[in-house]
């Protein structure tokens, strides 16, 4: 996927998800890492914002909010740099948050919504759109979108710097997120989710159903509201992670609003993988956020609740003439299941071995700079 063209049409065979031309990306984008967007706060509150070189009017902004169980991940991995939303006119951003291990929810919740104060106080000096800010994240990531969507309006969530910024934003696309946790931790088959060393139990700070008061704190379901932006909600029927009963609750919960939900469930699909980088999904993503970030239209259209499916198809196996050095970015399209990015030991799929070779620093991931200096590949 080149960003040869930062700021335009695609070209004829530009397709949302292509692989990134890396160098070619970063020559045609502005890119600010690390900006500290709570001053003087925990070294997690840092984001990375790219912009398109050439952009004469303000841009929509999607900022990507990884997964990782609330327990890992980093902005390191942000899927719409590398399925070229800046090629299509987009700024985007990836934040970091503190994990579960720092601090136990709101904290979570109260750094997204500063980072987009942040963003939105801004707006401005990196040419961006206040007004059209839209969240994107899978797994936890996909329960923290949720959240900042259905709590435009929850005061409580918002401390910090810039507080004369909204927390809101227009567009929400939530792939696989938890929404209920005390219904998350009852369903049949995800009972262990109750378990005192579970993410869910860890992100709370004690039992989930011991703290339901806690847990329903945490549930995007419970702050849905009129006022909420519209949804693009994305789930495999075959998630041995997240069951799809989270997203089919949201679904019902803002259909029952009469709020503009789209509900596309993947046949066959796990937690991630096979369905998840499909050109049906990424076309079907770049329109979404393109008719609620992008639309000049002044038609006031009615709320629509719609639900669509496909299926998955195999994991694909290597090519046996590929060779045994796939490119990162192979690698990430077959294993990294929670999409943040990197490679952990329980996804990495070759010798234990190789991976303790390419976890140069024993953090228990593999990142593409660490395969790249292994392999000696070259920016």
């Amino acid at each position: 996927m080149s960003l040869e063209m930062a700021f335009g049409q695609p070209k004829d065979n530009y397709r949302p998800g292509n692989p990134l031309d890396r160098s070619r990306m970063m020559q045609n984008l502005i890119a600010h890492p690390n900006l500290e967007y709570v001053s003087g706060g925990h070294e997690r509150h840092k984001l990375d914002l790219f912009l398109p070189k050439e952009a004469s009017e303000p841009l929509p902004l999607i900022i990507w909010i990884h997964g990782g169980a609330w327990q890992n991940g980093s902005k390191d991995g942000c899927p719409p740099l590398r399925k070229g939303y800046i090629e299509q006119g987009y700024a985007v951003a990836s934040i970091n948050y503190r994990l579960s291990g720092h601090a136990i929810f709101p904290a979570q919740i109260e750094d997204c919504k500063a980072a987009i104060r942040w963003l939105r106080g801004h707006a401005e000096e990196y040419n961006l759109d206040p007004d059209r800010f839209g969240v994107w994240g899978s797994s936890a990531g996909g329960h923290l979108v949720a959240l900042v969507g259905t709590s435009g309006g929850v005061s409580e969530f918002d401390v910090g710097d810039f507080m004369e910024q909204s927390s809101s934003v227009q567009a929400v696309c939530d792939f696989y997120g938890p929404t209920d946790l005390i219904a998350f931790v009852r369903t049949p088959g995800y009972t262990k989710h109750a378990d005192i060393h579970s993410p869910e139990s860890k992100l709370i700070g004690g039992l989930v159903l011991e703290n339901e008061k806690q847990a329903a704190s945490a549930n995007p379901i419970e702050y849905i509201n009129e006022d909420d932006p519209p949804f693009l909600i994305v789930h495999g029927d075959k998630d041995p992670v997240v069951p799809l009963n989270q997203s089919e609750l949201l679904f019902k919960a803002m259909k029952s609003q009469n709020l503009s939900v789209h509900f596309h469930t993947i046949h066959g699909a796990g937690h991630g993988g096979a369905g998840f980088d499909t050109l049906e999904l990424n076309e079907m993503v770049l329109k979404f956020f393109d008719s609620t970030l992008k639309s000049n239209s002044n038609e006031i259209n009615p709320p629509q609740a719609i639900t669509s499916e496909s299926t998955a198809k195999a994991e694909s196996k290597p090519d046996p003439n590929e060779g045994f050095r796939p490119s990162f970015e192979k690698i990430l399209i077959r294993a990294d299941k929670d999409h943040d990015g990197k490679i952990s030991a329980q996804e990495f799929k070759a010798s234990p071995d190789l991976f303790k070779r390419l976890d140069r620093n024993q953090d228990g991931f593999v990142t593409q700079k660490e395969h790249d200096l292994l392999f000696g590949v070259e920016d």
